[in-house]
């Protein structure tokens, strides 16, 4: 059955040496979200572009997010989880960073409510995964394992990757496509065993060994 892949990047896109635009002409049927401003991470308004892309393909979904694009990624799928067949969510960024308005900047905005309650904590019904680095600086291993456990996501650990984008070193991402078509070979067209299989999978891979150690990223860079 053919399907659809979304792309879905993160805090102001991703550019072109970025692993996600390397990846979209080598998956069929892939194609980048639109009517997102990547300026502005503002998750109502990003699910809200999710969900129409997810609205507008008639065939199964696919999504491969990046860092807050996981945030929008799961926030609209949780309404519409009958059209995803799986989700690859990448470097997930700290909700706890984020308000409804935005971007939460340190010593202006510590009083604003984050956007955590707004993001599903209840298991996914569609297979997914979650590929988290040791050193990520927009979220701890421990966060990332509790928002896994909420999701009952596969949790792949590549070691010290930092954000897990082209400032870390990821362009060329052939790992990531392998985890993509890993993830999509445990999904049986209305099958409900789909995301059960996915879970028997390993839940660590090991860390390309020309990673280089993540160096903080400067304010409002994701």
């Amino acid at each position: 059955m053919e399907t659809t892949t979304l792309i879905i990047p993160g805090f102001r896109g991703s550019g072109p040496d970025h692993w996600q635009t390397w990846m979209e002409p080598l998956v069929s049927g892939a194609r980048r979200v639109e009517q997102i401003d990547w300026d502005a991470p503002m998750l109502m308004t990003w699910a809200d572009a999710v969900a129409v892309a997810i609205r507008g393909s008639s065939r199964p979904v696919w999504l491969v997010a990046h860092s807050f694009g996981c945030l929008a990624a799961i926030t609209a799928a949780a309404g519409l989880s009958s059209r995803i067949a799986g989700a690859l969510l990448v470097a997930p960024a700290d909700p706890e960073r984020f308000s409804l308005l935005g971007s939460k900047e340190a010593g202006r905005d510590d009083d604003l409510p984050s956007i955590a309650a707004h993001l599903p904590r209840e298991a996914l019904s569609f297979p997914s995964l979650v590929v988290a680095s040791a050193n990520d600086p927009w979220m701890s291993s421990a966060k990332v394992a509790e928002w896994a456990r909420c999701w009952e996501s596969v949790v792949v650990d590549i070691g010290r990757a930092g954000h897990i984008n082209t400032e870390s070193g990821f362009g060329p991402w052939p790992e990531g496509l392998d985890l993509l078509r890993m993830l999509q070979s445990t999904w049986l067209p209305g099958s409900t065993a789909s995301a059960d299989r996915i879970r028997q999978r390993p839940r660590r891979v090991a860390a390309r060994d020309r990673i280089p150690t993540a160096q903080p990223y400067p304010a409002n860079k994701r």
